[in-house]
């Protein structure tokens, strides 16, 4: 059922629902080399962007769950997206009607925790939201910063796949974090 997105803070993070005014800061992050570096490795376009960005809100209204603008609470400066989406990847094992955790953040403020904290975050909400769901990730295995970010928040490695013919990790999380 269709969840209102929420609001969500932390001691240093505002996460909010996207609004038309993130795109610029968005694409900036999207078309930066070092963040698409493991996702694709293409920059995005503005087109690109833009139908991201439709479709996180498109993910909150019609599954009650999406992603989240993440801001420094402190000065409102924009640091990255987290959230959960249904992609209907292509992917063996299915992830279908699991929801996936996926998280990007500016370079210039890797290293600083702010990823784990905020996928934190949306793993609470989570919890709250789908007692009894487990969640799942797919990370690249030469992107050590993501893989580390997964494993503080829970996740386990469950196998090793392709999609869209490049080497992926599928993780998951018991719900609750139990592992």
């Amino acid at each position: 059922m269709p969840t209102r997105p929420a609001l969500l803070t932390t001691d240093r993070l505002i996460m909010r629902p996207h609004a038309r005014d993130d795109f610029l800061d968005s694409y900036a992050m999207w078309s930066d080399p070092e963040v698409i570096r493991y996702i694709g490795g293409k920059p995005f376009t503005r087109e690109e962007v833009w139908a991201r960005l439709l479709r996180y809100a498109g993910h909150w209204a019609m599954l009650g769950y999406g992603y989240w603008v993440v801001r420094e609470k402190e000065s409102g400066r924009f640091l990255g997206e987290v959230g959960f989406a249904d992609y209907h990847r292509e992917i063996e094992p299915s992830l279908l009607d699991t929801p996936e955790v996926g998280w990007a953040l500016d370079p210039a403020v890797h290293n600083r925790g702010y990823a784990t904290e905020a996928v934190r975050a949306a793993l609470a909400w989570a919890d709250a939201h789908w007692p009894d769901g487990d969640t799942a990730c797919i990370v690249a295995p030469d992107n050590q910063p993501s893989l580390h970010v997964a494993h503080k928040c829970g996740y386990r490695e469950q196998l090793r796949t392709t999609y869209k013919g490049k080497p992926t990790i599928v993780m998951r999380r018991a719900a609750g974090g139990v592992a």
